[in-house]
């Protein structure tokens, strides 16, 4: 466990732009990362490249390596990138005893106008007054959930369609990531998309590390499903047996192709599979829950249209 120094336990006040702000480590962000059924090794990974821009960032020339301090992850909707990234903010500041980290997490449809001018100056404000301040007061983790809507592809933008303000919020976006990279070695922003693909490439090119975030394949379905089911069981002991019974493979094996957020929610549906059940939860069955996952992946491959 490495030490950093702490900054002062004054008020924690959340800063101008800022949606919500905590401090770190925090236990309920642990169970988010272990909530996230991912390969052991790229978790391994997030967390290595995480600690590293605490470690060297401060020590080496940026002419040697040009570390930014962002990480990003992309990925379908559903798969957990939100919650990974708060988990990895938990367990970045695990790491380091006395670290005083904060974690930032910024709204970015707040920061859009229609206005002239207004969206690129909320979005410089945000970056060089209440991120700033917050990494010069001590170590500073920020989420930049749907990172495309600060920096979208300029590239794919007609001016026609999108005002000059758009571009120009991009261009703010990249000149502030620039002027904190070089002040503030002790900042690490966690960056999240769905649609990698309308991220702006400069945005990209300044990132340390892109991880994408798949689908869970069979085992990691089953993991999903045992560990939802579990977690019912504490409630509905009964529940809690179905990962034992026959035939709870199949389901599992039906949910190839869902994320990790309709797999759950397909289990609520399998519990109001009928009114008796929903009534008494503990009535579920196995073929309950593989309607429920058949249900779900026809829904996904219609694009949840009816017939």
């Amino acid at each position: 466990m490495q030490k950093l120094a702490a900054v002062n336990d004054d008020d924690f006040d959340r800063p101008k732009g800022i949606q919500r702000a905590r401090r770190l480590p925090d236990p309920k962000l642990g169970a988010l990362w272990d909530s996230i059924i991912l390969k052991d090794s790229l978790k391994a990974q997030l967390l290595s490249q995480a600690m590293l821009n605490f470690t060297v960032r401060g020590k080496i020339d940026r002419t040697v390596i040009p570390l930014h301090g962002v990480i990003l992850l992309v990925g379908p909707p559903g798969t957990g990138k939100t919650s990974l990234a708060r988990g990895l903010a938990h367990r970045t500041a695990e790491s380091f005893q006395g670290g005083g980290f904060r974690l930032l997490e910024v709204e970015p449809h707040a920061l859009t106008s229609s206005a002239m001018g207004k969206t690129q100056r909320a979005v410089s404000e945000l970056f060089s007054q209440s991120i700033a301040e917050s990494a010069a007061a001590g170590p500073t983790i920020v989420l930049l959930d749907e990172v495309e809507t600060l920096a979208a592809d300029r590239s794919k933008m007609s001016l026609e369609a999108n005002p000059i303000d758009i571009h120009r919020a991009t261009d703010a976006v990249l000149v502030q990531l620039d002027a904190l990279a070089e002040r503030h070695p002790n900042l690490l922003f966690l960056a999240t998309s769905n649609f990698p693909q309308a991220v702006d490439a400069a945005f990209t090119s300044r990132c340390d590390l892109v991880v994408h975030v798949p689908l869970p394949d069979r085992e990691a379905c089953l993991r999903i499903l045992k560990d939802c089911l579990i977690g019912l069981g504490k409630t509905y002991p009964a529940i809690g047996k179905l990962p034992t019974m026959a035939g709870f493979d199949r389901c599992a094996a039906e949910c190839v192709g869902l994320d990790g957020r309709a797999i759950r929610k397909m289990v609520a549906n399998a519990l109001a599979s009928s009114p008796q059940t929903a009534m008494n939860p503990e009535r579920v069955k196995v073929d309950d829950l593989l309607a429920a996952a058949s249900a779900a992946k026809a829904a996904r491959m219609s694009g949840g249209k009816t017939p």
